[in-house]
């Protein structure tokens, strides 16, 4: 049998994948990443079939069946989907499947992602809010949207502000945690709020994950996420999903992804279905770290601005904790000036100077080097990787007494 058979034959065309679902009664977030998106054993095949290269599919008549052309479906895109969605909504929690009614897409990378919500369901004459302490590139998004004759509303993601600019809204944005403030809104709140008004709700939960936040649990019409960053956790893929519980909904950023053709690659599908196994042991270290890491800079007195949302002093703790199971690997801090911050990225030796987070390796970076976010030159977002916390933590610290000078 071929691997697109065996996926086929494993799955069925319309159901979640199967993995023995009656073993799996009660399933924690570690079996459920490992298992997530599995085909029914096949004798002889891989327990995850290899990537599926095709271009087009063997389709005598009709053109019926869930694979036709490459653009549109690919095997390898259909297990990572299903597996995604077991992580985003896990149905009644008596076994890993993903809720019946839950549907993701995967798509070429997070902005493709984002792009396909926005620009499907938006239209001239519309109004969106957005976060104005958003991800780097919502700035951009902003002008094309305005182009295309939308309006475009934004405010702050902490304090709940975009409640204050919903009136007559068709989309709301929420990006929580924010990045690269970390600022944590009440996501059930807007939602609740927005669809009152009539307005659709769409989560950027890339910095959570799913095992971090459930944005279709907390109300929202869809939940978007890079799977570049901790979801992979390697830094080697580009990768994004969006996940949605409404057909119509669905649909509609499916035919977006087809006329665009922003479409992962089957290796880079496989890739990130393989990286998933290994999500939850990832998370637990790096948000270990994270912490360990927070703890070790609001000693220092150099150090100022420092946010994690799992500290208790965070002013995001509060509504962090009733929203989120898993607060994230990010600290963001700021040191005296750009020089200080260059010299402490230098003297760095298990951290990365790099841009992008979640990583198995330790990233950090200068923020305002890029331009476009409201941020001190001094500020560091720094990303904890999976390396031993005393390793890490001596590590930072050497490099802020070395860079003190």
């Amino acid at each position: 049998m071929t691997d697109s058979a065996a996926i086929s034959a494993g799955t069925g065309e319309g159901t979640a994948a199967g993995t023995g679902a009656g073993t799996r009664a009660a399933m924690g977030d570690g079996t459920r990443a490992v298992r997530a998106g599995l085909p029914e054993p096949v004798k002889h095949e891989p327990t995850l079939p290899g990537p599926v290269f095709a271009a087009h599919f063997h389709l005598p008549g009709d053109p019926t069946g869930p694979y036709t052309y490459g653009r549109d479906d690919n095997p390898t895109w259909t297990l990572l989907e299903q597996a995604i969605g077991e992580l985003e909504a896990p149905g009644d929690g008596s076994d890993g499947a993903a809720s019946t009614d839950v549907e993701t897409l995967v798509f070429a990378s997070g902005m493709a992602a984002i792009s396909a919500v926005l620009f499907s369901q938006l239209r001239a004459g519309d109004v969106v809010v957005l976060p104005d302490d958003g991800y780097q590139v919502l700035p951009l998004v902003k002008e094309q949207l305005t182009a295309y004759g939308i309006e475009v509303r934004t405010a702050p993601t902490g304090g709940d502000a975009q409640l204050d600019v919903l009136d007559g809204a068709k989309l709301l944005w929420i990006e929580t945690p924010s990045n690269p403030g970390l600022d944590v809104c009440d996501v059930r709140r807007l939602a609740d709020a927005a669809h009152a008004r009539g307005a659709l709700v769409a989560v950027d939960n890339t910095l959570a994950t799913p095992l971090g936040q459930r944005p279709l649990d907390l109300g929202a019409d869809f939940s978007v996420a890079s799977g570049t960053k901790m979801l992979t956790g390697h830094g080697d893929i580009l990768l994004g999903y969006v996940a949605c519980r409404d057909a119509e909904l669905t649909a509609s950023v499916r035919r977006w992804r087809k006329i665009v053709g922003a479409i992962p690659g089957p290796m880079e599908a496989w890739l990130a279905h393989r990286s998933l196994a290994t999500l939850q042991l990832r998370a637990e270290r790096q948000n270990a770290n994270a912490l360990a890491l927070a703890e070790a800079l609001r000693a220092r007195g150099e150090v100022t601005g420092l946010r994690y949302p799992g500290l208790p002093d965070d002013p995001s703790y509060k509504i962090a904790s009733r929203q989120m199971r898993r607060f994230g690997c990010v600290v963001s801090f700021t040191l005296p000036s750009r020089a200080r911050a260059d010299r402490f990225l230098d003297a760095l030796r298990l951290v990365d100077d790099a841009t992008s987070f979640g990583g198995v390796r330790s990233t950090a970076e200068r923020r305002g080097r890029w331009g476009g976010d409201a941020v001190a030159e001094g500020f560091i977002r720094l990303s904890a990787g999976s390396e031993d916390p005393g390793d890490l933590v001596g590590d930072v610290l050497r490099a802020l007494d070395e860079s003190a000078g």
